[in-house]
């Protein structure tokens, strides 16, 4: 039994020589247990730090400029009703691309993204009622007002992405795909608020009791 303890206390005086006591701030570097020719140029690199500086670059920066022509991924020009809302010659396209499919999926996508990123200020049916207003928010408008009924869903596409007026942009929050989705759940609140008996389609009037 004495011998376990010898062991047991060499083991605890060898771990605490090597590693330290917990929180003990070294001065020297490391013990480095691998040899240089073993990891050829990769033992010892540089770390730059964001806003740091670098003596690699002449100008003594680390941050680098994107080269020129970069575009962020997911907003190549290839489709620009998809990705920017807008038409060929630049004019903002009507109806949705035709890579987006409106189904009930796609609705319900876009009434997650709008309860969570749009109803706050212009609340759950749209009407411009949200919570902040509650908190002295200055006017939002109306998703019911004709001009906003008749806005082309590309302008609607571009305000999401860029933001107008008081209204952030949420182009960091919404990717292309969950833009669309919020525009057509947008359009549905619009509908629903205009809809007649007559909307509804023959084989459905029955369930409704109507003839």
């Amino acid at each position: 039994m004495r011998h376990v303890y010898l062991v047991t206390l060499f083991v605890v005086v060898l771990a605490v020589s090597i590693l330290g006591f917990r929180g003990t701030k070294f001065t020297s570097a490391p013990m480095d247990v691998f040899p240089e020719w073993a990891f050829p140029g990769m033992k010892h690199q540089p770390k730059p730090y964001s806003q740091g500086t670098s003596a690699f670059f002449a100008d003594g920066r680390a941050d680098r400029v994107p080269v020129a022509g970069t575009v962020q991924r997911g907003m190549l020009r290839e489709n620009d009703h998809l990705n920017h809302g807008k038409n060929a010659d630049g004019s903002f396209a009507r109806g949705f691309p035709s890579d987006v499919t409106v189904d009930f999926k796609l609705l319900e996508r876009g009434q997650d993204r709008y309860t969570i990123y749009c109803a706050p200020c212009h609340g759950n049916v749209g009407d411009g009622n949200g919570i902040t207003k509650k908190y002295g928010m200055g006017a939002t408008p109306s998703y019911h007002d004709d001009r906003l009924r008749k806005m082309p869903e590309g302008e609607l596409f571009n305000t999401i992405t860029l933001g107008k007026n008081t209204m952030f942009p949420y182009a960091d929050k919404l990717v292309p795909a969950d833009r669309w989705a919020v525009i057509a759940y947008v359009r549905a609140l619009q509908r629903a608020q205009t809809g007649s008996t007559a909307d509804v389609p023959g084989a459905h009037k029955s369930e409704l009791g109507l003839k």
